[in-house]
């Protein structure tokens, strides 16, 4: 191959890179179409993926090859039969010793194997380069009147045992298999990945369920103590909050409207625990219907604000709470008062640590989380743009 293929791959993928950004606005996008390709029909899937990748290695190469002295009719064709040293290499390499030492920690063994492999592979491919793409190569370049191709003076194995023609094999069949390698363990590590993140989300989404459970059953037993008639009308809430956690979210996203209309629940219930001697004010604006929001995802920041606002203050207490939604940018900002002897705050640092650890989960780079602890003010600012959401 020529001595700037390397370049050439290195700036095609760059470009590629750019154009995916440019055109999707997130490169994870295309792994998350690959990935939802590949679980439709896992043998077929894969199988046309691999054509692909070959098809497109074959057409590259023979591209390079085209440009620099032959025709692409002729490169296509010469390249073509190199292919199947190049797709050896690779599943041998991808499907054999990688599996067999290198995962199983048989580093010597893995290192002897590879390293004999590596450059037996490169021999193999100047055995085919001397018995078949070289004499029609070169009787193409006499047909062009190109009589002095250096590359086909001397006999076989003089042409087989030079260090520069071997060096070049050594290059192009390296090039192209550890490219192949490089791709499939970065799909693998991302499959990896994408499944600890899911685990990790679902395990975090599940905390919610328990610390609201607690607070909330918290908060009946009070009423019960007391005799207070509205300890039914808790009940029937309580079960409409758990119907939603339970059934409605186990989704990746929900629309706004809904999950706030859940929250309004919460905090009718916990309203009617604290009555009087609570001041409060939920300000909304915007359409709430048109976005897409993660399920529970401000539940813990309300709960915060009950929790150790109205529920740790003596006196009268008092929470605000605003939000508002304008071209996908939803802003939350909730506010409560303090009690003059503030509680351990490690309390309430359950929720507040959940959210930020979705957030960076779900909305990387999307999100703006602004907490302010005062004296008399417990204070959290929430930004998030909607439409960069990351699907796991």
């Amino acid at each position: 191959m020529p001595c700037y293929w390397g370049l050439f791959v290195g700036k095609t993928a760059l470009f590629v890179f750019f154009l995916v950004e440019e055109r999707i606005g997130n490169v994870n996008l295309v792994m998350q179409i690959i990935q939802a390709y590949l679980e439709q029909n896992n043998r077929k899937a894969r199988l046309v993926l691999h054509v692909c990748f070959w098809c497109m290695i074959w057409l590259i190469t023979a591209f390079v090859y085209g440009y620099e002295k032959q025709s692409v009719y002729m490169a296509m064709l010469n390249n073509l039969m190199l292919l199947p040293v190049h797709m050896i290499y690779f599943y041998t390499v991808a499907y054999v010793i990688i599996p067999k030492f290198l995962l199983k920690r048989k580093y010597v063994q893995f290192v002897v194997v590879l390293s004999l492999f590596v450059f037996i592979m490169p021999g193999i491919t100047r055995a085919f380069d001397i018995f078949l793409v070289e004499p029609q190569l070169n009787a193409y370049l006499k047909s062009q009147g190109y009589h002095d191709w250096q590359k086909v003076k001397g006999t076989r194995w003089e042409r087989f045992s030079n260090v520069v023609y071997y060096l070049n094999a050594f290059k192009g069949a390296n090039l192209v298999v550890w490219l192949a390698v490089a791709i499939k363990f970065f799909l693998f590590w991302y499959r990896r990945h994408r499944a600890a993140l899911q685990a990790e989300l679902h395990l975090l989404k599940a905390q919610i369920h328990p610390h609201f459970l607690f607070n909330t059953l918290n908060n009946l037993y009070a009423l019960t103590l007391n005799g207070s008639p509205k300890s039914p009308e808790i009940v029937m809430g309580l079960s409409e909050i758990l119907r939603y956690m339970l059934y409605d979210c186990n989704v990746d996203s929900i629309a706004l409207k809904k999950d706030v209309e859940m929250l309004e629940n919460f905090i009718t219930l916990e309203r009617i625990r604290y009555e009087q001697r609570l001041d409060f004010h939920f300000i909304k604006e915007g359409n709430l219907e048109q976005d897409q929001v993660a399920p529970l995802l401000l539940l813990p920041l309300v709960e915060n604000a009950f929790k150790h606002g109205a529920g740790e203050k003596l006196g009268q207490a008092w929470i605000n709470i605003e939000l508002t939604v304008q071209q996908g940018l939803l802003k939350f900002k909730i506010n409560n008062s303090k009690a003059e002897v503030s509680r351990e705050k490690k309390q309430g640092s359950i929720g507040l640590e959940n959210v930020k650890r979705r957030l960076e989960m779900i909305y990387p780079n999307a999100y703006e989380l602004k907490i302010f602890d005062e004296e008399d003010v417990f204070a959290v600012i929430l930004k998030i743009d909607l439409s960069q959401r990351v699907s796991l």
